[in-house]
């Protein structure tokens, strides 16, 4: 199952896309009750072009980031490979969709990107099992976890630079786990202005998605639509010796083999 929201003058609604790349509407029921196995009837074809898309997870209650979650990653970072997953949270507010520009503010500089594989849950995941982990995931999507690292640095909590307004991309599509069925055998890339970044495979997390859901669900509960973003690999700016940082008119594509391409511009404050 291949999900899309997008806006319309009703607010959100749903699409579906089967294989062959054809799009058509699901109306407007809850991303909850379709993740249930509450999918409605397909209805009218719909040009997939002309669509304004949404976050493909509009209102998630949790959003929940991986930090150093690849060893490389860690490395170019000048940090230690973690011994239990570091955690720490983004809001709605960092929402944004595939295609949306994202605007660059002011109070920062050291603009960076991440390309992260997101999981979505789909189930309620309290105290789970590794081994019935993936029963409690609906599915995946590309994600970007903008960064300003001069504001992520300024204290041992990073959330301030992760929590910006749009700095948080998601999609363009939900992707039903049924379609990957093997996700830690996909590659994850990075592309700036069309030069390939990051280039990894999901197979390299240190905690994988299994462990994360798990770890997870034995600390707090997890519900239908929340989100998982399990972190980045090698190649972001921070780790390169020469550090130009993101700024207006740069484009940034994360792809996520299977997922589609979440492709965003950045651009100055209004």
């Amino acid at each position: 199952m291949i999900l899309i929201s997008h806006h319309t003058p009703r607010g959100i609604a749903l699409a579906s896309k089967d294989g062959g790349g054809t799009v058509r509407d699901l109306g407007t029921p809850d991303l909850a009750a379709v993740m249930a196995g509450g999918l409605p009837p397909a209805g009218a074809e719909l040009e997939e072009a002309q669509l304004m898309l949404a976050p493909c997870v509009p209102n998630p209650g949790k959003i929940i980031c991986v930090g150093l979650n690849y060893r490389r990653h860690a490395a170019e970072a000048g940090m230690a490979v973690p011994e239990t997953p570091v955690l720490f949270s983004k809001f709605n507010n960092a929402l944004a969709a595939a295609g949306e520009d994202i605007p660059l503010p002011a109070v920062a500089e050291q603009y960076d990107y991440e390309a992260e594989l997101a999981v979505v849950i789909g189930k309620r995941a309290q105290n789970v099992a590794e081994a019935q982990a993936l029963d409690h995931v609906f599915g995946y999507c590309n994600a970007n976890d903008l960064s300003a690292r001069e504001l992520q640095a300024r204290t041992s909590q990073w959330l301030l630079g992760k929590s910006l307004d749009h700095f948080l991309p998601i999609g363009p599509y939900l992707v039903s786990k049924e379609e990957i069925p093997d996700v830690t055998r996909v590659g994850i890339r990075c592309f700036l202005n069309g030069e390939k970044r990051q280039d990894s495979t999901i197979a390299d997390l240190i905690f994988g998605v299994e462990e994360l859901v798990s770890y997870l669900s034995r600390h707090l509960t997890l519900e239908p639509g929340d989100i998982i973003s399990t972190g980045t690999p090698e190649g972001v700016i921070l780790g390169r010796a020469e550090k130009v940082w993101l700024k207006p008119g740069d484009q940034v594509v994360v792809e996520v083999d299977g997922l589609g391409r979440l492709s965003n511009r950045l651009v100055a404050p209004a």
